[in-house]
């Protein structure tokens, strides 16, 4: 401890040794270091206190499922592992008063701002529900200390914020202030709090987004940052008093601090929703002293100003009101701060001016109200929170992107998948159209079929493609498999929805039940999200039904020509009816040029082909550009970047295949005129149109087996990379759940303590006994409050009831009435002499079993008087005219007595007395 002698003892406020109640999370504030001089009693908070929690899990589940290359993964995981040991470093122990300590809470508190932009915390993303207590909330007997758990980064970073004030106000509190670097080091610390108490009441309403606790409130944190700023105020004043500065300067230091001090003083007053230890302990006392303290000092400094002015009267006026409010304190805070110096030595200036003004000067003092006020001279101001607070942070995921730039990346991709696929779907289209056209045609087969009974090379070309994809049996087996893959990502949706719905179902019976106390978010709002997902999923599966079905539908149509290509070549043959050859038509000059165009138009094919590989093969990380436009800007303009870079890297591209599908147009437009003219030079007839059709039918049916497989092939791949999507989905829900499940039973817990807070009944109904007087005499007042009756547990046996009492004869009862208690003694005696009368029905004595189940001897906390027969009452003291000589049994006044011997008379035995507990 440090401090001049009579000053305040370096004693926490809840009476533990420093680092358990200072630093371990308690609540409340600490009882301040006194240093130096009584006016040194400096106000430091209690730390709040953090449940434990393991951000490591939720934090490598939304790497797993984001971060596809499994180095970048561990290194991620790996980070997140460091911040979880960093967490409970920093809230999982208690904090000694030490920079060091201050630094770790800081580095924690700039990893939580760098991780912000980077993970998508929330109730229904990255799942993490911080619980915390509030600092000035003791609990209760039944219950702990109020506490506010949230799934909310911004909720830990506004708490963790609080603590390193907090932590840093400690710190400043245990400054030894008789040298400069004590000094500038308080002085720091407390500007720091201020400005990190002033943060959170700028930020904490957004940052929560509902009621927060008391502690952290905009109201108690605002009037924490004034606190802090007028200690800061006044350390600098204790700084320019040591250092002997111009009276002057000091003064207007002094009047600044009491200023700070004022303002703090009337938050204090008019807010009503700060917490009440602000009022009860020893917060709103110090201000209100501080405050006189410091303008005590103020006019303490202004009347020597004021001397060496030589203006006495004003001295003598400063000097009388700073004797004034030092007085106000000494009589009203004295518990608080001694200020027995500061007394002595205004009250001796005091004297010696009036003594110097009396004789020799004769100056008018001036009233109060006439004095010139002090000027103020600030030199403190609220340190602002700007990131990062710590010198020694390291970013643990500075390799990981921003969530801002992984969301613009996504939606990047999203567009040049977009365009991509477009060009790709019209290049096939137009394949698609010329494949067409030329089957139609009967194109190349056509001018092949120079025999007239063998089967056409193209169509041979086409057999044996068909062949090597597996044929029939391919498109057979794909179409199998599609059904399986449809059912297994309907039943995982299904009880994805499924828990959601159980879960909501809970969530709203619970709702019901405790109706305003079940203070958490409706599940029917937060799942709205996951709900629009899931029937986005669901949409994309009916919509791929219905393409499933058009798939079987068109391989009905065409199964038996595919089948038929698939034979050997004999079969085929056999299958393709002959026709008289058209011979004349070999080298003629319109057949020589419908080559030369299907040569031509496969050549466009092939560079298509090509096109569409290039165009998959394209790949840029945009990762940097939107970085640097984030880093330049503070904002990323999606739409503008990608717009732009797609132009530059898919602008070539893109005219190549416009320019390819315009030279197919002109291709197949000369290729449908030259068959004009084919088709008017070649012989017609029934067989030669028959075998035409089979040849055309034939290439259908391979253009058809291709399209058919790719399209089967694509919906497997669509449908195993769905279950991939929906699996996340249903570990995004089963997450969610797991994590409402947690908040729902603490809450339970809360309410259950909250419930058995509650008084059991709204009054307690006063015994028989104590509102019914006996046999009409009044009942004795009792000087203190009765209390009622104690619950007995059933397993502790009473005591048996007291016999009757004896019947007293007519002398000693009237020898007994000049005992006090004669008049309760009159109704025991008269059965006795009252004929008719039963003795137990006259007798207003109660038993032992209708007295209070406790003790009621002299002396007892809750002892009732009772009227009770002078011969009957074995307890009483000091009764002289009892009818026997009571026994010598010396008691100290308020014990129980002993029992004392059998009574000479008694018709029965006298019952034992049981102290009862």
């Amino acid at each position: 401890m440090r401090g001049a002698p009579g000053s305040a003892a370096a004693v926490d406020r809840e009476g533990e040794p420093g680092a358990a109640a200072g630093s371990g999370g308690g609540c409340g504030f600490a009882r301040p270091v006194a240093a130096a001089s009584a006016m040194t009693n400096f106000i430091s908070v209690q730390l709040k206190k953090a449940s434990e929690v393991d951000l490591a899990k939720p934090l490598c589940k939304f790497i797993q499922q984001s971060y596809p290359g499994a180095e970048a993964q561990a290194e991620h995981c790996r980070a997140a592992e460091e911040l979880s040991r960093l967490r409970k470093s920093a809230l999982g122990r208690p904090l000694d008063k030490h920079e060091s300590a201050l630094e770790t809470l800081l580095r924690y508190y700039d990893q939580l701002c760098s991780i912000e932009p980077k993970f998508p915390f929330s109730e229904n993303q990255v799942c993490v529900t911080f619980t915390w207590k509030d600092a000035f909330d003791k609990g209760s007997l039944f219950g702990g200390s109020a506490k506010l758990a949230l799934a909310s980064l911004g909720y830990e970073k506004t708490c963790v914020l609080f603590n390193c004030g907090a932590l840093a106000s400690q710190i400043a509190a245990e400054q030894n202030l008789d040298n400069d670097e004590g000094l500038k080091a308080a002085a720091k610390h407390y500007q720091f709090a201020s400005g990190a108490f002033q943060h959170i009441k700028d930020t904490v309403l957004s940052a929560l987004n509902r009621e927060p606790t008391v502690d952290i409130s905009p109201d108690t944190v605002g009037t924490l940052s004034l606190i802090m700023l007028a200690q800061a105020q006044e350390v600098f004043f204790l700084k320019a008093t040591r250092d002997k500065m111009k009276d002057g300067i000091i003064a207007k230091l002094a009047n600044q601090a009491a200023d700070y001090y004022g303002d703090a003083y009337k938050q204090c007053q008019y807010k009503d929703t700060l917490p009440k230890y602000f009022y009860f302990q020893e917060v709103f006392p110090v201000l209100a002293a501080k405050h006189c303290i410091m303008q005590a000092n103020a006019e303490y400094h202004q009347s020597i100003l004021a001397k060496q002015q030589k203006k006495f009267g004003e001295e003598i006026g400063r000097l009388q009101h700073a004797a004034d409010l030092v007085k106000t304190v000494a009589s009203r805070y004295d518990e608080y701060i001694n200020v027995k110096d500061l007394v002595d030595k205004i009250n001796r200036a005091l004297a010696a001016a009036k003594k110097d003004n009396d004789f020799i000067y004769h100056d008018r003092v001036p009233d109060l109200k006439d004095l010139e006020s002090i000027g103020k001279a600030s030199l403190v101001k609220s340190t602002p929170v700007v990131v990062p607070l710590s010198q020694k942070f390291t970013d643990l995921f500075e390799k990981m992107v921003p969530l801002q730039v992984q969301q613009s990346v996504s939606v990047y991709n999203q567009r040049k998948a977009d365009l991509v696929n477009r060009s790709i779907a019209q290049m096939r289209e137009a394949t698609n159209l010329a494949n067409g056209v030329l089957a139609s045609l009967n194109l190349p087969a056509a001018i092949e079929d120079v025999s007239g009974d063998t089967v056409p090379q193209s169509i041979l070309n086409k057999s044996k493609s068909v062949i090597e994809q597996g044929g029939i049996e391919t498109v057979d087996q794909l179409i199998k498999d599609l059904p399986e893959l449809l059912q297994r990502n309907k039943e995982i949706l299904d009880e994805s929805l499924r828990l959601l719905d159980e879960e909501e179902a809970t969530d709203n019976d619970l709702r019901t039940k405790f109706k305003e106390r079940w203070q958490r978010t409706p599940s029917n709002e937060l799942y709205k999200p996951l709900r629009s997902e899931g029937a986005n999923y669901h949409n994309i599966l009916n919509k791929a039904m219905q393409a499933d079905g058009q798939v079987k539908e068109r391989y009905q149509t065409h199964r038996d020509t595919i089948a038929l290509l698939c034979k050997p070549e004999a079969e085929l043959n056999a299958a393709i009816p002959s026709a008289n050859p058209a011979k004349t038509l070999q080298g003629n000059e319109v057949v020589n040029v419908l080559r030369t165009l299907l040569a031509v138009l496969d050549e466009v094919k092939k560079e298509r082909e090509q096109l569409e590989n290039d165009l998959k093969s394209v790949n840029f990380d945009m990762t940097s550009k939107f970085l640097t436009a984030l880093a330049q800007d503070g904002a990323i303009n999606e739409e503008a970047i990608s717009v732009t870079e797609l132009d530059r890297i898919y602008g070539s591209y893109t005219q190549k295949v416009q320019e390819s599908i315009k030279k197919q147009e002109e291709l197949l437009k000369n290729i449908q005129n030259a068959h004009q003219d084919f088709s008017k030079m070649k012989q017609s007839n029934n067989e030669s149109n028959l075998r035409e059709e089979v040849l055309k039918n034939l290439a259908v049916a391979n253009d058809n087996f291709v399209e058919l497989v790719a399209n089967l092939k694509e919906g497997t791949k669509f449908y195993n990379e769905l279950t991939e999507i929906l699996l996340k989905f249903q570990n995004k829900c089963s997450d969610i759940i797991f994590a409402r499940k947690t908040e729902r039973d603490e809450l339970l817990k809360d309410l259950q303590q909250s419930i058995a807070r509650e008084p059991s009944a709204p009054s307690i109904l006063l015994p028989t006994y104590q509102t019914t007087p006996a046999a009409g005499s009044k009942p004795a007042v009792s000087a203190t409050p009765t209390p009622a009756p104690r619950t007995m547990v059933g397993t502790k046996p009473q005591p048996p009831a007291r016999p009757p009492p004896p019947v007293i004869s007519a002398a000693s009862s009237s020898s007994s009435a000049l005992a006090p208690s004669g008049a309760a003694a009159a109704p025991a005696a008269a059965p006795a002499s009252a004929p008719g009368a039963s003795a137990p029905a006259a007798s207003s004595a109660p038993s032992q079993a209708q007295g209070p189940p406790y003790p009621t001897y002299p002396g007892y906390p809750g002892y009732c008087q009772m009227p009770m027969p002078m011969g009957y009452n074995p307890y009483m003291y000091g009764q002289y005219n009892l009818p026997y000589t009571p026994s010598p049994v010396y008691q100290t006044p308020g014990q129980p007595p002993y029992p004392p011997p059998q009574q000479p008379g008694y018709p029965f035995p006298q019952q034992p007395y049981y102290h009862q507990q």
